[in-house]
């Protein structure tokens, strides 16, 4: 039984656009793209879902709190889940926040720290033959009520999917540009609408086939 974990922010965990601060919401697993890609993989395939709003990829933010720090997340998530099979990571989107003032350029560094991590060979004997799908998140927009956190965030945004592209060549990896199949909903710039939910979880499906 192939095992596969979806590792991400909000949009991995299932956070609808957000038109109100600080009220949780989460779509049901009939919509949220992890499950349903699982779903269009087959019966025998088992899912872990490790979405975590806020989460970046290597940074401990000040507002929200240190463990949002992937690096953190991931190594838990490694060590507590296995032997895994397959991996989607796509993060980024909370590293275009002003508050880090990150370029894509260390966006990408910091994509590369975890996955340097989870092909470590610490890793690599409890996840012997780990397949990655790297997926570069939409690009934000600037609107809604989030959009004071991101000043400047969309131009990292698009320049995020080429870099990640070209890393993920060098390192052998899957990838899958979410910007080709869906955009942020209006409402927020940020979270996924449900019909972007099933155009990525279709586009996830097919690229983990490939690999």
């Amino acid at each position: 039984m192939p095992i596969l974990m979806c590792f991400g922010d909000s949009n991995t965990h299932g956070t609808p656009p957000i038109t109100q601060r600080g009220v949780y919401a989460r779509y049901d697993a009939a919509t949220r793209w992890p499950t349903r890609a699982a779903a269009q993989l087959g019966p025998d395939w088992a899912l872990v879902e490790e979405g975590l709003p806020g989460r970046t990829t290597c940074f401990d933010d000040p507002m929200m709190g240190d463990h949002m720090n992937a690096v953190i997340g991931l190594r838990i998530a490694l060590n507590s889940h296995g032997p895994l099979d397959y991996i989607t990571l796509m993060l980024g989107t909370n590293d275009v926040k002003l508050r880090f003032g990150a370029s894509a350029e260390r966006i990408v560094a910091g994509i590369a720290g975890l996955i340097d991590m989870a092909l470590a060979s610490e890793m690599a004997a409890r996840h012997p033959d780990l397949r990655i799908l790297l997926i570069a998140p939409p690009p934000v927009q600037e609107i809604g009520p989030l959009s004071g956190e991101f000043i400047g965030a969309a131009a990292k945004g698009k320049a995020l999917a080429p870099l990640l592209q070209t890393y993920a060549a060098t390192r052998g990896l899957g990838f899958l540009d979410a910007g080709r199949v869906l955009q942020t909903s209006p409402i927020d710039g940020i979270h996924f609408a449900a019909k972007g939910h099933a155009a990525l979880a279709i586009a996830a499906a097919t690229a983990l086939k490939a690999l």
